[in-house]
C-alpha cells in the first residue's frame, strides 16, 4: 500500500457489495448505545461532586454520597464506562470492516459486553460502600479486578482473532493503535493490581512504599497514555478520513506517530511524583520522556488536521467535523501542556492544585468525549439502516453547548490552579505562609462555581445527545451489513 492510501474499506460510503456474510454489529450497537448511558452517568455524578465542593452539605450526612466514596465513582464511570464502551464499539466497528471479516467469535464478543457491564454495576456498588484498594483508577478489588481481566483477554482473542482472518493483506493503522492498547492494558491492569485477598472486599497489595507509588504511576499514566490516548487515536485514524471522504494525510507519518508514541509513554510516569521520596534521578528520567512525547503527539494531531484540509468549508454544515477539528486542538494543547507541567519548576507551581484538574479535563472532555462523540455520531445511523442522525441542528446545539462548557470548565481551573500554587508558596519576610490553606480555598469557590457551570453545560449536552439518539434509532430495524470481498471497494 502506497504511503499515505487509507482502505479502501474505511474512505467512502458502502457501494456494490458483494456479499459473503454479515459483520456482527449487534455487540457494535449495545456498546455504542451504552456508551452514551454511561457518559450521562458518569458526568452527572462528576457535576454532583463538582456542587460539593461548593455545598458540602449535600453529602446529606450519608456516608455513600460523600465526596471522598463518590469521586472514584466518577472516574471509573468516565473512563471505563463510557471511554471504554466507546472503545469496544470503536474497535469492533473498525476491525471489521478494514479487515473485511467479521469478529472472530460472537460468543466472546457477547461475553465482553455483558461481562463489562457487570464490571461497571460492581464498580457502581462497591465504590460508594467504601470498598476500594485506594490505588488511583484501579479501586476495584479483587474479585472485579479478576473479572476485568477475564473480560479484557476475551477482547483481545475477539480483536486479534479477527486481524487473523482478515482477508486484505494489509493491517490499516487504527488498527495499530487498538492492539497497542489492548496489550498494554492488559500487562498495566495484571501488575498493579496483584494483590493478597483476606477477603471477598478486601486485599492488600503485593507493593508497599515507594515501590507502589511508582507501579501505580506506572499504571496510572499509561492508563492515559494507552486507554485513553492511543485507543482513541486508532478511533480518530478511521473517523477522520471518513469524515473527510479522503485518505489520511501522511500514513508515513501515522506509523512514526504510532512507534514514537507507544515507544516514550510507557515510561513518563513519575512525572506524577515529583518531589516525593522516589528517587531523583527517576523523577528526572520521567521528566525527560515527558517532554520527548511531545513530538509524536502533535504529529498524530497534524496528522489528523492535515487530512482536513481542503474540506474546511464543510464546517458550517457538518457537525462531525466541528467534533472532530476541536477534539483534535484539545489533544493537541493537552498533550502540550503535560509535558510543561512535567518540567519540575513548573510542577513545583502546580502539583496538588486545580491546574492539574483542568489539565486532567482539558483531555477527558475535549479530546476523549469530543472524539468518541463524533464516532458516535458518524457510526449509529449506519448501524441502525439511516443515512444521518435525527436532528443536524441538535448536533450543532451539542457542540456548542459542549464546547463552551469545556471553555468554563478548564479555563476556570487554570486561573484557580495558578492562584492556588501562588498563594500556597508565598512567605512573609519572617518566613511565615502568607496565606493559610482556607484563605487560598475561599478564594477558590468563584471558580468552582464556574467549574459547576460548565460542568452541567457539557452534562445537558450529553442528554441533548441522547434524545437524538433514541429519535435517531427507534422504530427502526437493525441492518446486517454484508462482509465486503477483499478485491470490492466501498
Amino acid at each position: 500500500m502506497s504511503a499515505n492510501v487509507l482502505p479502501a474499506s474505511a474512505a467512502l460510503p458502502y457501494a456494490g457489495t458483494e456479499a459473503r456474510a454479515t459483520y456482527n454489529d449487534k455487540v457494535v450497537r449495545q456498546f455504542a448505545i451504552m456508551t452514551v448511558v454511561w457518559g450521562i452517568v458518569g458526568m452527572a455524578v462528576g457535576a454532583f461532586i463538582a456542587a460539593q465542593l461548593l455545598w458540602p452539605a449535600l453529602n446529606f450526612d450519608i456516608p455513600w454520597l460523600t465526596y471522598s466514596r463518590l469521586r472514584p465513582l466518577h472516574t471509573n464511570a468516565v473512563i471505563f464506562a463510557f471511554a471504554g464502551c466507546a472503545l469496544f464499539a470503536t474497535s469492533y466497528y473498525v476491525v471489521q470492516r478494514t479487515c473485511h471479516a467479521r469478529l472472530f467469535s460472537d460468543r466472546l464478543a457477547a461475553f465482553t459486553f455483558w461481562g463489562w457491564q457487570v464490571v461497571i454495576v460492581a464498580a457502581a456498588i462497591t465504590l460508594p460502600l467504601g470498598m476500594t484498594q485506594s490505588k488511583e483508577y484501579a479501586e476495584l478489588e479483587w474479585p472485579i479486578d479478576l473479572l476485568i481481566a477475564a473480560v479484557w483477554i476475551a477482547y483481545g482473542v475477539v480483536f486479534f482473532g479477527t486481524i487473523v482472518k482478515r482477508t486484505v493483506k494489509h493491517i490499516y493503522v487504527a488498527n495499530w493503535f487498538f492492539a497497542s492498547y489492548i496489550i498494554t492494558i492488559a500487562v498495566l491492569h495484571i501488575v498493579n493490581n496483584l494483590a493478597i485477598p483476606v477477603s471477598p472486599t478486601k486485599s492488600y497489595v503485593i507493593y508497599s512504599g515507594v515501590v507502589d507509588a511508582m507501579v501505580q504511576w506506572w499504571y496510572g499514566h499509561n492508563a492515559v497514555g494507552f486507554f485513553l490516548t492511543a485507543g482513541f487515536l486508532g478511533m480518530m485514524y478511521y473517523v477522520v478520513p471518513k469524515q473527510a471522504g479522503k485518505p489520511i494525510y501522511s500514513y508515513r507519518l501515522s506509523i512514526v506517530h504510532f512507534w514514537a508514541l507507544i515507544s516514550i509513554y510507557m515510561w513518563a510516569g513519575p512525572h506524577h511524583l515529583h518531589y516525593t521520596s522516589l528517587p531523583d534521578w527517576a523523577q528526572s528520567l520521567g521528566m525527560v520522556f515527558s517532554l520527548i512525547l511531545l513530538a509524536p503527539s502533535w504529529g498524530g494531531m497534524i496528522n489528523g488536521l492535515m487530512t482536513m484540509s481542503g474540506v474546511w468549508h464543510r464546517l458550517r454544515t457538518d457537525p462531525i467535523l466541528k467534533f472532530l477539528v476541536v477534539s483534535l486542538s484539545f489533544y493537541g494543547m493537552a498533550t502540550f501542556e503535560g509535558p510543561l507541567m512535567s518540567i519540575k519548576t513548573v510542577n513545583a507551581l502546580s502539583h496538588y492544585t486545580d491546574w492539574t484538574i483542568g489539565h486532567v479535563h482539558a483531555g477527558a472532555l475535549g479530546w476523549v468525549a469530543f472524539i468518541t462523540i463524533a464516532a458516535l455520531y458518524q457510526m449509529i445511523p449506519r448501524l441502525f439502516g439511516k443515512q444521518q442522525m435525527w436532528s443536524v441542528k441538535l448536533m450543532d446545539a451539542h457542540f456548542w453547548v459542549a464546547t463552551i462548557g469545556i471553555v468554563l470548565y478548564v479555563t476556570s481551573m487554570w486561573i484557580a490552579g495558578v492562584m492556588q500554587g501562588l498563594m500556597w508558596r508565598a512567605v512573609n519576610s519572617d518566613g511565615t505562609l502568607t496565606y493559610t490553606f482556607v484563605e487560598s480555598l475561599k478564594a477558590t469557590y468563584p471558580y468552582y462555581g464556574i467549574r459547576l457551570l460548565g460542568g452541567l453545560m457539557f452534562l445537558s449536552g450529553m442528554v441533548i445527545m441522547a434524545y437524538n439518539v433514541w429519535r435517531t434509532v427507534r422504530d427502526t430495524q437493525p441492518v446486517d451489513v454484508p462482509v465486503l470481498a477483499p478485491a470490492t471497494s466501498h
